[in-house]
């Protein structure tokens, strides 16, 4: 360890930090410091840098965020950036003047009254210079460093070290009041949503947790890809056994080649219905639009039941029937003042006019795609399941569970006495199944405007005009068909231009007869169950993937999973109360050598009701290269496919009554769920597997299970 040295004697002296150099077009990453002080945005407070100093961050790796202004009128505007844990803090800032980097001028005047020694081991820090956007500058001990004797500034050395982000979920039981209606709910660390992830692309997580229940329980972080690490990958049977009550697992995973927006939540039975957050990964290189970024707002979208959630799945599984539909959608855990007792506990964001925002939206619902629209605002949509996108502009969204869109906001409106504008969401479509088809609203406020505002409790008292209705398809369609990748030289877009197989996959929801000697709900007395290729997916009570490790798969699952519709029909134009299939059930995958050019036709079916399906893939990002309504002709459609700039995703809306197609490389050796977002829908078994084997490389291999992996 090294001592460095902060002296009382530069308040009134200019000191120099990073050097110069003509980057282009591109951006640096500095920091620079305004008179008098250094004032951090934390999201949950403010602080001096006097005040910083010795000052651990936030475990759950906190945002940092402030625009900082010049010291005169050479100096720009920029934006200075920061991660904080348990370790400290990393900071970086964006230069944004003509493309230039200048010499940074700041001046000191904090009132030290005594020097300060700060201790940090150099080899943790990690300053690289000239570079677009590579001078980061990343501190692993318990303070802010400022390298800075007697008015000088040390450039501190290059170092490769990894930074591994550590995180401790403790799973328990809070008491949570919503809707008038106070009940027990599952949680991680008493938040509800959970605590946000925060890191840095390139990061290695590490993630211990505790299970503090009587209940199994596994966590799934949504998107991440667990290059050759499965075992991290959470879903229940599928890559682990759940994590038993009073045990715990740690999660460890790198996050690589991937930045924006993600989520993680519960993959046990329903638990996801309280069990999720946030998981931000921030880029090393800047993003790639303009717009100065005045804050970030995070948006999560999720469903309240007043009655246990467990006991909602328990009774629609034993009596085959649809779900009883939640009391309400949230907004970052909060409902809206049109539910009933919950005027205080709607959700208001206060912005300022003329800037720009940040919203990091997320679909954490269980059972409902959503429409999100911002009053009188337009929204530009950025990235999409952590994948940046050609930008474009819309007057809302549609967004499935498990899906994120990132979008940035220009509050450039004129805002009468309240400065109110409602932002709301509402269900994309209805079903023959219950369904929740209220509208939850939150509200953005502009600072500084003078009237008193008390948020309506009627809905005809709302003016939301740009929210798309119930069962809007048209805009739902449209929306999508502008999403494209940005495929620049920067984040090309490497669709496979060429494929090795092709997968064909019915996905229905099925009416099963009614057994003798029970008791169904479903229509007409039978029973709900869902398919791919007419076969339920069974969940085994072993690990698959452990199962495929060790070769001992008898019992657990076959790989003879239909790779064609085992009857072909008019898919989407059969009557869907008339007409019916009585599926089959099995644990069922497919399997393909390690870099296979896989191409997966996911089409939708007539029966019980046309829905919209959200298909998620595990382990792996997928090209969404086509999609259309109707039935899929494997002759003609391949030959309209986008295979320039389709939209990369994790999570794919099949069309209601259509198909869609993805690709994908899979080169993640491993077993990987594919399964519907619609919870409602994967309890019925509308999921399935797909094994990729292990390349001839060890570096193509899935790595070996863990000591801690949970047994069954």
């Amino acid at each position: 360890m090294k001592k460095l040295l902060m002296r009382k004697r530069f308040s009134e002296q200019v000191h120099k930090f990073i050097g110069r150099g003509n980057m282009g077009d591109s951006k640096l990453l500095t920091l620079n410091f305004v008179p008098n002080k250094v004032e951090i945005n934390f999201n949950v407070f403010h602080a001096t840098l006097k005040d910083m100093i010795g000052t651990k961050q936030n475990k759950d790796g906190l945002l940092i965020q402030e625009e900082s202004e010049g010291v005169d009128s050479s100096v720009p505007k920029w934006t200075l950036r920061g991660l904080g844990d348990d370790k400290g803090v990393d900071f970086w800032g964006e230069e944004s003047k003509e493309g230039v980097f200048e010499t940074w001028r700041g001046s000191w005047q904090e009132d030290l009254t005594e020097d300060l020694a700060l201790s940090t081991n150099l080899e943790d820090i990690l300053l690289l210079r000239n570079l677009p956007w590579g001078s980061i500058l990343s501190v692993s001990s318990s303070y802010f460093i400022l390298c800075l004797i007697l008015g000088s500034i040390w450039m501190l050395p290059s170092s490769s070290s990894e930074t591994t982000r550590r995180f401790e979920f403790n799973v328990e039981w809070k008491k949570v009041t919503r809707f008038c209606h106070s009940k027990q709910l599952l949680t991680v660390n008493g938040e509800y949503p959970g605590p946000t992830v925060a890191v840095r692309e390139g990061d290695n997580v590490e993630v211990k947790v505790s299970n503090g229940i009587a209940k199994n329980t596994t966590i799934h972080w949504h998107g991440i890809r667990q290059f050759r690490t499965g075992w991290a990958d959470g879903p229940a049977y599928i890559t682990q056994c759940p994590i038993r009550g009073g045990q715990s697992y740690t999660y460890k995973f790198t996050v690589e080649d991937q930045r924006g927006t993600l989520l993680w939540h519960a993959h046990h039975s329903w638990q996801r219905a309280s069990v999720y957050g946030a998981f931000i990964i921030y880029p090393r290189m800047p993003y790639p639009f303009s717009a100065p970024i005045q804050t970030e707002i995070p948006v999560i979208f999720g469903e309240w039941w007043n009655a246990d959630v467990d006991a909602v799945e328990n009774e629609m599984l034993m009596f085959g029937k649809g779900a009883n539909s939640s009391d309400g959608y949230t907004i970052n855990g909060l409902p809206e003042p049109l539910y009933p007792c919950s005027v205080k506990d709607t959700f208001m964001e206060t912005v300022e006019r003329g800037k720009n925002y940040l919203l990091r939206i997320i679909n954490a619902a269980l059972n409902d795609e959503l429409f999100f629209a911002i009053a009188k605002h337009t929204l530009t949509v950025v990235e999409v399941d952590a994948v940046y996108t050609k930008p474009f502009t819309t007057t809302a969204i549609m967004i499935a569970p498990g899906q994120t869109t990132t979008v940035l906001l220009d509050t450039n409106q004129l805002p009468d006495s309240t400065g109110i504008f409602a932002m709301a969401a509402r269900p994309y479509l209805s079903s023959v199944v219950p369904f929740d088809n209220s509208t939850t609203v939150g509200f953005l406020k502009y600072k500084g405007a003078s009237g008193n505002f008390m948020p309506p409790t009627r809905l005809d008292r709302l003016q939301l005009y740009n929210l798309p209705e119930l069962q809007d398809t048209a805009f739902a369609t449209r929306f999508d068909k502008k999403l494209r990748s940005l495929a620049s030289s920067q984040y090309p877009c490497n669709v496979p231009k060429k494929i090795d197989k092709r997968v064909i996959t019915t996905i229905s929801l099925n009416l099963q007869d009614c057994p003798a000697n029970q008791t169904c709900k479903g229509y007409k007395g039978g029973r709900f169950y869902a398919s791919m290729n007419n076969f339920s997916f069974v969940r085994p009570q072993l690990s698959m993937l452990e199962a495929y490790y060790h070769n001992k798969t008898a019992g657990v699952f076959t790989s003879d999973f239909p790779e064609n519709p085992p009857k072909v029909f008019d898919y989407a134009g059969v009557d869907r109360l008339t007409e019916n299939m009585n599926t089959e059930f099995g644990t069922k995958l497919f399997r393909v050598p390690h870099g296979t050019n896989l191409e997966i036709v996911l089409q939708g079916t007539n029966f019980l009701h046309p829905e919209n399906h959200p298909i998620h893939v595990h382990g792996h990002n997928f090209f969404i290269v086509g999609s259309g309504f109707g039935n899929f002709n494997v002759s003609k459609d391949p030959d309209k496919y986008n295979l320039i700039d389709p939209p990369e995703r994790n999570t794919v809306g099949v069309p209601m009554g259509g198909w869609a197609a993805i690709r994908l490389k899979a080169d993640n050796p491993g077993v990987w769920f594919i399964h519907c977002h619609l919870e409602e829908h994967t309890s019925w078994g509308l999921a399935m597997a797909f094994v990729v084997e292990n390349g001839p490389l060890p570096s193509q291999s899935l790595l070996p299970p863990p000591e801690d992996l949970p047994q069954c």
